[in-house]
């Protein structure tokens, strides 16, 4: 607050242009056009009454990382004095160097506050265990583990396939007091993807939600698996289903009973020890199973934490647990909230309810996907467009918000933010002062959008989960969008040529190359893939396409094999879904084609031009193929063909095409759009068809 707000005066001005713009926003007074100056008047008395000072950004905007010299022009963070000497971070203080450490030292710093919030269902308060009573009950629980045949140590493998809930913290928290592994299952693998992963890690115990998981598992289970640990319940006809498998069932609170009765001297992890095999979903064949040690992920929560600076999580915080703790994203999160005695509050498990779970816990911190973001803002502009006087205050209070980030000013508490954008904060809690963005690119006017609208701090970072999730991260100040920010303090990035594809180091283009401490172990069982990926200098090729900007951070501009990931991280291998297509007898050659701020894909489609004419003819259709080609039931003919190809064949449902665009005119070597070889050339097709591209995309909108 301000001196001013103590004067007399000011609270009844704050009042009074309150409900003026309250009522404008409710279309109150019609056009409202002498109103509409009057609040312009109102919004600047009330800025210049109450503008708060601009932060400093912690590095030069323009000069963002350091360059280091050489040849391969190599770029690392300006957060960590010694990266320039090629050192990188992998730990704040000596007394937290493991996931083990990190979570007791969180503990010490709360002085026992809340850690683990939970809510029974809508209209129910948060309830919570505090920290010694969650080491506790981890402790426990790992002595469960131990008495029911277990191994303590890093070759030990303890599987949980689980929605995020205090239990998965008390499972986690409980292997890494015995140096055990956990792995990860969840449900977008599939029953065969979670079976090869039990067996390839040879999982003999499966920490498991409930009954319709359980279930799944016994589907597939392969022989290794001895036990499952229910959090929940099973049913007698899984219980009678499992012990035909000869498979064991027990409950979680029995587990914690048997540790408690038993107790068994701890065997704390090493940092080089590893904490969690994570498999990744992959695009063809089966997951790879990521391993990452206890460095690894302190290593990358750390980093994050320097690079936030004062806006960093404390113990003050609140962070609201949505993201799959499957994913490295969500782990690094929850981790660094244990490490500074942050709480951590679960949602529901019901995504429909997320709104009511937001508004009863009230978080400070989140991390975030674009998907939420877009359709936060999808639902805010389907308002605002609804009225010319709401379009009109949103706009104006957009660009007042805009033009404070751009002078380094975050804050809620303007006039903007009590009167127009009051409704949106309140739908995140209304506390919200930082978010973590990650997993999938972000539309720059969505991004612009939600850090002017929140009024907290919003960060976007990339990272793979061979890098336990951050390479780099945008700094605070830096309003400019569409980009993911400079390196972090635990690793330095390079880009390296591609020559097939036209992009070069010296030209600031290139493959995201990543070393640090960060950096993965290699892939479980795999060690073709891991020679594939990780150099022999230890550089790991992310296959991503990066660009470096004048200041320092790094775009992210293509793929260096046709793979992407849909807006909702979902990752697309066009040439298998294009593959799967060809079989029909309608397509003659076909383009899928998709985008990473898209949550679809889509297809150019030549269509066979006997096989079209054909059926054309049956049914009483005439005309040259450009004709059929632009006739809706033969469009439908050949798509339905196509859907009914991909679902025998497969395809999940976000691998089908929503819409194709039939093309009379083959591709081939001499319009540009094959190869010598006769590969289409993708990048050529993108821009040849783009209108018909951008035009199916509007429709899908």
């Amino acid at each position: 607050m301000t001196v001013l707000e103590h004067t007399p005066i000011f609270p009844e001005f704050r009042r009074y242009f309150y409900m003026l713009l309250q009522l404008l926003m409710m279309d109150e007074w019609g056009a409202g056009t002498g109103v509409l100056v009057m609040a312009s008047v109102a919004a600047a008395t009330w800025y210049f009454l109450s503008r708060p000072k601009p932060e400093k950004p912690l590095v030069p905007l323009d000069r963002q990382s350091f360059l280091q010299p050489g040849t391969e022009m190599i770029r690392v963070s300006k957060f960590y004095k010694d990266s320039k000497e090629g050192k990188f971070v992998s730990c704040l203080s000596e007394d937290a160097k493991t996931l083990y450490e990190t979570f007791r030292k969180g503990a010490k710093l709360s002085n026992n506050g809340k850690c683990l919030g939970w809510r029974e269902g809508p209209g129910k308060p948060y309830q919570w265990l505090h920290y010694n009573e969650t080491l506790l009950r981890a402790r426990n629980f790992g002595c469960g583990l131990m008495a029911i045949g277990l191994q303590p140590g890093p070759n030990t493998f303890v599987g949980i396939y689980s929605q995020n809930c205090p239990e998965w913290i008390l499972v986690e928290q409980g292997a890494y007091c015995f140096s055990m592994v956990i792995v990860p299952l969840y449900d977008t693998l599939g029953p065969d993807a979670c079976s090869f992963i039990i067996a390839q890690a040879e999982i003999a115990v499966v920490i498991c939600e409930d009954d319709g998981k359980c279930n799944m598992l016994l589907e597939r289970a392969p022989r290794f698996l001895r036990r499952i640990i229910i959090i929940k319940d099973a049913s007698p006809a899984t219980r009678q289903r499992a012990k035909n498998r000869g498979i064991e069932i027990l409950r979680f609170d029995e587990i914690e009973k048997l540790g408690a009765s038993r107790s068994t001297a701890e065997v704390p992890p090493k940092p080089s020890d590893l904490c969690t095999i994570c498999y990744t979903s992959g695009t063809t064949g089966n997951p790879k199973g990521v391993m990452l040690s206890h460095e690894n992920v302190v290593a990358g929560v750390c980093s994050v934490m320097l690079q936030l600076g004062e806006h960093r999580p404390n113990g003050n915080d609140t962070m609201i647990s949505f993201l799959p703790l499957a994913h490295m994203l969500e782990r690094c999160c929850e981790n660094g909230m244990y490490l500074v005695g942050g709480a951590v509050g679960f949602y529901s498990g019901d995504i429909t309810r997320l709104a009511d779970d937001l508004k009863t816990l009230k978080p400070t911190v989140t991390p975030a996907v674009p998907r939420l973001l877009n359709r936060i803002y999808d639902k805010v502009m389907a308002e605002v467009n609804s009225s010319f006087i709401k379009k009109m205050l949103f706009n104006m209070g957009l660009n007042s918000k805009h033009k404070e980030l751009a002078k380094g000013i975050i804050r809620r508490d303007s006039f903007w933010d009590k009167t127009v954008f009051k409704k949106v904060q309140e739908s995140m809690g209304g506390r919200l002062r930082l978010m973590v963005v990650g997993s999938a690119p972000l539309a720059g006017n969505v991004l612009t959008f939600a850090r002017c609208a929140l009024g907290c701090l919003i960060v976007e970072g990339y990272g793979q989960t061979e890098c336990c999730a951050p390479i780099t991260l945008t700094v605070q100040g830096d309003h400019v969008p569409e980009h993911v920010g400079p390196p972090v303090a635990c690793c330095c990035v390079k880009l390296v040529d591609v020559p097939e594809m036209e992009y070069f180091a010296n030209m600031n283009q290139g493959e995201v190359c990543v070393k640090g401490t960060n950096v993965f172990q290699g892939y479980f069982k795999n060690q073709d893939q891991t020679a594939l990926t990780i150099d022999e200098l230890g550089w790991h090729h992310t296959g991503d396409i990066g660009q470096w900007q004048p200041n320092g951070t790094l775009k992210i501009i293509d793929r260096k094999k046709h793979i992407f990931k849909l807006s909702q991280g979902e990752y697309i291998v066009p040439e298998k879904i294009e593959n799967i297509y060809i079989r029909s007898q309608y397509v003659h050659q076909v383009f899928v084609h998709g985008e990473s701020l898209k949550s679809c894909i889509i297809a150019i489609v030549v269509p066979d031009v006997d096989v079209v004419k054909s059926w054309a003819l049956e049914n009483g259709i005439e005309g040259t193929l450009s004709v059929l080609c632009n006739h809706p039931e033969v469009k439908k003919l050949i798509m339905d063909d196509m859907i009914t190809w991909g679902k025998e064949s497969g395809l999940k449902s976000f691998e089908q095409v929503k819409d194709i665009y039939l093309h009379p005119d083959p591709f081939s070597i001499q319009n540009g759009l094959l190869t010598p070889t006769f590969k289409t050339k993708r990048p050529q097709l993108k821009a040849y068809f783009k209108p018909q591209l951008e035009d199916m995309y509007a429709k899908l909108t």
